[in-house]
């Protein structure tokens, strides 16, 4: 199966977590999965969020930010994977002047 997000809308999404400015995602999703590239503008973050029924997998196409991970501080620059476990909570920041752009797996568990 391909999934090909050139030929995808990009779905905005503000405060996406309580978090700051807004979120734009092309989204792939089933019952089992989601599949995402996600942009963040300069100053956008995702809110701190729980992971209670899946874990998320984030790997960094471009950009730079942080990631806080039940408390612990992770730098986000292209090549890094942050994972954040079921039962754990995390929130993304971008912290450059560029967007943070990451390709994201949630496998529901």
């Amino acid at each position: 199966m391909i999934i090909d997000f050139d030929q995808m809308p990009a779905v905005t999404i503000p405060h996406l977590n309580d978090g700051e400015g807004a979120v734009s995602a092309k989204m792939y999703s089933d019952p089992a999965n989601k599949v995402m590239v996600s942009r963040l503008p300069a100053g956008a973050s995702i809110g701190m969020h729980p992971h209670e029924t899946s874990s998320e997998i984030n790997y960094v196409l471009s950009g730079i930010g942080r990631a806080v991970c039940d408390g612990a501080e992770e730098e986000l620059r292209p090549g890094i994977c942050q994972y954040c476990p079921k039962g754990s909570s995390h929130c993304i920041i971008n912290m450059g002047a560029e967007d943070l752009v990451l390709f994201t797996v949630v496998p529901e568990q």
